[in-house]
């Protein structure tokens, strides 16, 4: 069972703006590398007592999940007690007249989730220890790390294209960094990825 230690791990990043004294302004975001999968989360409830039994966390989200995907293929929103779930469209190619959108030019462009504010008081209550700053990971060193990268690049594409959300969590870097890097890749004679956009977001396939 994992342990407290102190606060919530943060680590600190620098953004691209500049604030009055010319430097970089900072941000903070959760310290990397504190993840669990399902299977942990299961084994966490059903031994800190959450009056859950052992694969009963599992199969109810499997449920969940199966359910809330057949209402979502109707139309609906999902409104629950960890927020709201909805389908996000969007079109193939480039129409600018409305007349001419038919059915075969939509496509489903993943799901939409607000999380709403249960969250934060569910958080809050458990943060009695604060925050914890931890240290940062050196951004240069992984940059310079090709065989991270590599396969940070092959594990965000199994999808068949990548974003920067994805490709920076499995990277370990920053949304800016991991902009940059995948717009490097698309540069040169002989380019790795290919750069378009689907929605409001940029995604990148491999050529």
């Amino acid at each position: 069972m994992p342990r407290k230690k102190g606060g919530l791990p943060y680590e600190v990043h620098p953004t691209p703006a500049k604030g009055k004294d010319g430097k970089n302004i900072m941000y903070v975001k959760p310290a990397r590398g504190y993840k669990m999968n399902m299977s942990a989360v299961d084994q966490f409830c059903s031994r800190g007592g959450y009056g859950m039994r052992e694969g009963e966390l599992s199969r109810a989200f499997s449920v969940f999940m199966s359910a809330a995907a057949e209402l979502m293929s109707m139309g609906y929103r999902i409104d629950t007690t960890i927020g709201s779930f909805a389908p996000k469209l969007a079109l193939r190619r480039e129409i600018t007249d409305a007349d001419e959108v038919k059915n075969s030019d939509v496509m489903l462009n993943g799901v939409e989730y607000k999380p709403g504010k249960k969250w934060n008081k569910a958080i809050e209550k458990w943060l009695d220890d604060g925050f914890r700053k931890v240290e940062t990971p050196n951004v240069q060193e992984i940059l310079c790390d090709k065989a991270h990268l590599e396969k940070a690049l092959a594990e965000s594409l199994k999808r068949g294209y990548t974003t920067v959300k994805v490709f920076a969590y499995h990277a370990n870097l920053t949304q800016y960094s991991a902009r940059k890097q995948l717009n490097e890749w698309t540069k040169g004679e002989n380019p790795k990825l290919m750069k378009s956009r689907m929605g409001q977001q940029d995604i990148y396939t491999e050529i």
